[in-house]
């Protein structure tokens, strides 16, 4: 038996089917209405642009408004207007007449209506600024609430709350108040004390407007460029002149090299990171040559 919501949809697009082929039994009618838009400016369907525009304005001269205060009048201008609108335009002109020809394509001729009438204003570049700024938001919203998630699972460990006792016993001289156990703490001071510890926390970090994917898409061009001259100068320097590494340049390659993300090379101490560009792993056989001396250093502590 098939779930409830695949029931549900089904019956939901069998609705709309049976709507569209009872309320518009002719696609043309999403045109016009009822009505033909030749009929309406009295003009045939071989008339040339120049004479559907004389019979609109003659029309609009007995209907308008300003010039037949007659509420039937009125309307009628209106649908005048419409065909006016339709007609005048070669491409919806085409489509209309295609709709005429063609009245069992309801689906295919009420697609290209709403196309040509509500696609085209709508500015491409609106629309993308807009998504831009949606996943932005979305971006940010779900960046914040993991890192505060991160934050209240470190608040709930041992390690944290023995550091906010050793920065309230710094704090206060190391002078506690003994109406309070070790586990009390004023909320207020705890607040204060916890502004001051900066987390460290893998895999969770304070969302910055940087990071966001609308703001990295506007400074892409930037980013190119830079990229570009950056790529320039290390060929002309290291390519070309054959000069030898700076230790930054060295210690990029290094890290590279290992596949080492940036962060967990930031935690490495300055003496291993030293000792790992002195060994140049950048080149292939040093590369080989230190796996290799892991694999056994690895074997002979087991």
């Amino acid at each position: 038996m098939a779930p409830p919501a695949t029931i549900r949809c089904c019956a939901a697009a069998l609705t709309l089917m049976f709507s569209i082929l009872i309320i518009s039994p002719s696609s043309s009618a999403i045109y016009c209405d009822e009505d033909d838009c030749y009929d309406l400016l009295g003009v045939t369907q071989t008339a040339n642009a120049s004479e559907i525009k004389k019979a609109y304005y003659k029309l609009s001269l007995k209907h308008h408004p300003d010039k037949n205060p007659d509420p039937e009048s009125k309307k009628l201008f209106v649908k005048i207007a419409n065909a006016y609108e339709i007609l005048k335009d070669e491409a919806t002109r085409e489509q209309y007449d295609y709709a005429i020809a063609h009245p069992e394509e309801v689906f295919y001729n009420t697609a290209r209506y709403y196309h040509a009438y509500y696609g085209h204003k709508t500015d491409p570049r609106f629309v993308l600024v807009g998504l831009l700024l949606i996943l932005s938001g979305f971006q940010y919203m779900n960046e914040m609430t993991r890192y505060n998630q991160a934050v209240a699972m470190v608040k709930k460990t041992p390690a944290y709350k023995n550091r906010l006792r050793a920065l309230e016993l710094e704090r206060s001289g190391g002078v506690t108040n003994k109406k309070k156990s070790n586990k009390q703490m004023d909320k207020k001071v705890e607040e204060d004390l916890s502004k001051e510890l900066e987390l460290d926390i893998k895999g969770a970090h304070k969302p910055s407007i940087w990071e966001l994917l609308g703001v990295r898409f506007i400074v892409l061009p930037y980013t190119i460029g830079k990229l570009l001259l950056w790529n320039g100068c290390w060929f002309w320097r290291y390519k070309v002149k054959q000069a030898p590494y700076s230790w930054e340049d060295a210690v990029y390659l290094t890290q590279r090299s290992l596949r080492v993300p940036l962060d967990a090379w930031g935690s490495i101490d300055e003496s291993t990171k030293e000792d790992l560009v002195q060994r140049r792993l950048w080149e292939k056989s040093n590369l080989e040559t230190y796996f290799a001396d892991l694999r056994k250093e690895s074997k002979r502590r087991r």
